[in-house]
């Protein structure tokens, strides 16, 4: 088993060579709380790998029951191997991190390995919720956050924060004949599976888009109203969050039916996020924020 500071090491190394939108919020933080969320950021991360791999399905469905295992070590027995579950037991242990909400995280993972279509928002809101608003139900415990609201927020924001992945991931999933886009939706706007597949565009898609951006929107606005007074400073980092994945979502929206080619990834760049990062810190710290400045998202 590694040391405790190898862990975090290992940890950390995993967040800051993403080069993720996360990082920008993680700065803020504690040392301590931030390497607890540096484990956490990494541990999706390890397992989304994997997912994602060209390793046969077999090979991945070993590799995620492995983290099962790990997990269990990290909360549960006290002896984890990988120096990412290593660093997540210290997370647990001085943060209260939760197994139930790591647990979702991997079962919407190990999810991935078979299912690529999703018939309905009911289905695909359920994957979201395994895939981020847990990974927001486990950070807001590092954030410090006592206002039972705060869970809500998570939730929501996490809901937000999938769908705008999803939304400027479009080309790259189908890339990997995965379709996240729910199938009553594609019926709805006269689409089928060809047309995402093969990144046809067209007024149908443009709706499409921004029908699942409008979608987005609204669980960014319901995060905000969910939003706890009690732990607005708290919540520092996941604003930051919320506030660049909006300024992307925004870059998405603007592009259309483009987002169905396959071709360089959208994003914000450093300036833009630097940005964006600041207007939110402004807005949650500020006493009048709400009545000085337009919302962060």
């Amino acid at each position: 088993m590694a040391s405790a500071s190898l862990a975090q090491k290992a940890a950390a190394s995993v967040t800051t060579s993403s080069r993720s939108n996360f990082y920008f919020a993680f700065l803020l933080l504690p040392k301590a709380r931030r390497q607890a969320i540096y484990a956490v950021y990494a541990y999706c991360r390890v397992i989304d790998d994997i997912v994602d791999s060209d390793d046969p399905v077999e090979k991945k469905q070993a590799a995620l029951a492995v983290w099962e295992d790990e997990l269990l070590a990290s909360f549960q027995c006290g002896s984890p191997q990988h120096p990412v579950a290593v660093a997540l037991a210290e997370a647990h242990q001085r943060f209260g991190v939760r197994y139930e909400d790591a647990l979702l995280v991997l079962r919407g993972c190990q999810a991935d390995l078979h299912k690529r279509r999703y018939a309905s928002w009911a289905e695909l809101y359920d994957y979201c919720y395994h895939v981020a608003s847990a990974v927001g139900l486990m950070c807001i415990e590092l954030f410090g956050c006592k206002h039972p609201g705060s869970r809500d927020y998570a939730v929501h924001l996490g809901q937000a924060l999938q769908l705008t992945n999803i939304l400027r991931d479009v080309a790259e999933d189908a890339a990997r004949d995965r379709i996240y886009l729910p199938q009553e939706t594609l019926a709805e706007f006269g689409l089928n599976e060809q047309d995402i597949l093969g990144g046809k565009r067209s007024t149908a898609a443009l709706w499409l888009v921004r029908h699942v951006a409008a979608r987005a929107r609204k669980e960014y606005a319901l995060a905000r109203a969910a939003l706890p007074d009690s732990d607005r400073r708290a919540l520092v980092p996941a604003e930051i969050m919320g506030s660049i994945y909006f300024g992307l979502l925004e870059e998405v929206e603007s592009r259309g039916d483009e987002v169905l080619t396959l071709g360089p990834r959208f994003k914000l760049s450093a300036r833009r996020k630097i940005e964006r990062a600041l207007h939110a810190i402004l807005h949650s710290v500020l006493p009048l924020g709400d009545k000085l400045l337009a919302p962060a998202y």
